[in-house]
């Protein structure tokens, strides 16, 4: 008890059921084209509005084009999906981000960026990844479609409290270790659902230290444990990320805000239903080898002996590493790879930009390697120009293809083909998740642009002295 979670939890319980679900008020509903259209087409049959809708938020992600958006899409699947959500918009009064507009991305990183989510928030998404707006400091989780016609029309939901876990992360990370390196780090701990039914606390040093973009990425893959959701108690990082942004509390109601964030962490005295703690000295780059986020390892190690698996797991685990052509013991540093993907809700911010670039710089692509470089948002894309990186990675030989969800997943045109290698910076690496057929393995973006220039799964530290 007394637990973050517990704060923000219990301030939003409209009522609770004995041995039952409680029915929670949600601060801020997103809506993007694949989870919605049944959702509205709901409220329509039973003749509903949307009862708060300045507190939703819509903007189609997974199924744009990363090129010529300005044109019709021509996939008539997606263009269905992502004109529906427009005309749905339009119709109940909505916020609605569209394509091309200065506002459009994936909304995962729309939301912080325009300061929509912010601390002690409750945040629902059709979209498993909505625990990325924990990052400031707010519970935010994923819900079904179902659920999202109830947000909809009465802006609660029904839910059981899940339980609370603390992970922390002690030491300094060294050098080309990143956030996305300690969230694989503790998915090859946990596994894909050491965290289930837990809502994750992320702290320690590791923690306090990482930059809002790393938190962001963080929370982002909480889910990949099994978690309904993950988050950090707001501080300093987070108030300074948040100052000044389009929907962030101005003049006087800020320091208000601020005063009451500063009271939004857990008490000497709380109690965890599950705490973990973890050395960052014990992570270094990471990798994944398998067909799910938890099949991770160190950059250096070896896949894991069959021997090494427990007996109810070997029959999948085989079956993992022939779908990847990989084998047991095998390194994968200077294995091949065909092509790299830097984007997606986990990492296709400003941050993660920058970091690609630091190790292309002075480099050129490899031959043979595709490259899908994809920012998160247009406004993501105008920092990169601003900063002058569109030019480091123009002279290295890279492009920069247009906002979307893009290569994380199959639903838009960028797909890898059939038995080719991945470096991604996305955050499932499932059989035929960017492309039936298509090999996915998951790492930083440090890892990426180092098997983008060499054409090689590469530790970047060896590029980076």
């Amino acid at each position: 008890m007394n637990t973050l979670f517990d704060k923000i939890w219990d301030k939003h319980v409209v009522q609770a059921i004995a041995d039952g679900p409680t029915q929670l008020y949600i601060d801020r509903l997103y809506c993007h084209e694949v989870t919605s259209p049944q959702a509205f087409d709901g409220l329509r049959k039973r003749g509903l509005k949307c009862f708060r809708p300045q507190q939703i938020f819509c903007m189609p992600d997974h199924n744009t084009p990363t090129h010529d958006q300005d044109k019709p899409i021509e996939d008539p699947v997606s263009r269905k999906q992502v004109d529906a959500l427009a005309a749905n918009a339009r119709e109940f009064g909505l916020t609605h981000y569209g394509m091309m507009s200065q506002d459009n991305g994936i909304i995962h990183v729309v939301g912080p960026e325009k300061g929509l989510s912010l601390p002690g928030m409750t945040i629902v998404c059709g979209d498993s990844h909505t625990s990325t707006h924990g990052a400031v400091g707010a519970i935010a989780f994923g819900i079904g479609t179902s659920e999202v016609e109830m947000v909809l029309a009465s802006q609660c939901i029904l839910q059981q409290k899940p339980k609370s876990m603390r992970i922390t992360i002690d030491g300094k990370l060294g050098t080309g270790v990143t956030a996305k390196d300690v969230a694989l780090y503790l998915m090859s701990k946990l596994t894909t659902s050491g965290a289930t039914g837990y809502f994750v606390e992320y702290s320690g040093q590791v923690v306090r230290d990482m930059s809002m973009e790393g938190r962001l990425t963080l929370c982002n893959l909480s889910i990949e444990m099994g978690a309904r959701g993950g988050f950090v108690a707001p501080d300093d990082t987070t108030f300074e990320y948040i100052k000044g942004r389009q929907f962030a509390p101005k003049d006087d109601d800020w320091e208000k805000a601020v005063a009451y964030w500063r009271t939004l962490k857990s008490g000497d005295d709380a109690v965890f239903d599950k705490e973990l703690v973890f050395d960052a000295a014990d992570i270094e780059p990471m990798i994944t080898y398998g067909t799910n986020p938890g099949m991770g390892m160190g950059i250096t190690s070896a896949i894991p002996e069959l021997s090494d698996i427990d007996d109810s797991g070997r029959a999948s685990f085989a079956k993992s590493l022939d779908y990847m052509g990989f084998k047991p013991g095998e390194r994968l540093l200077g294995h091949d790879v065909d092509y790299v993907f830097l984007g997606a809700c986990t990492n296709g911010r400003i941050e993660d930009f920058r970091a690609f670039a630091s190790i292309v710089e002075g480099r050129k692509k490899a031959d043979g390697i595709v490259a899908w470089l994809v920012p998160g948002s247009w406004a993501v894309e105008r920092q990169i120009r601003e900063e002058g990186i569109d030019k480091v990675l123009h002279e290295s030989g890279f492009e920069i293809r247009q906002p979307g969800c893009s290569a994380c997943l199959a639903m838009n045109d960028d797909k890898v083909p059939a038995g080719k290698y991945a470096v991604s910076t996305s955050n499932r690496n499932f059989e035929g998740r960017q492309g039936p057929g298509s090999r996915t393995i998951l790492a930083s973006p440090l890892v990426a642009a180092a098997a983008a220039v060499t054409g090689k799964i590469t530790d970047p530290r060896i590029l980076m002295q």
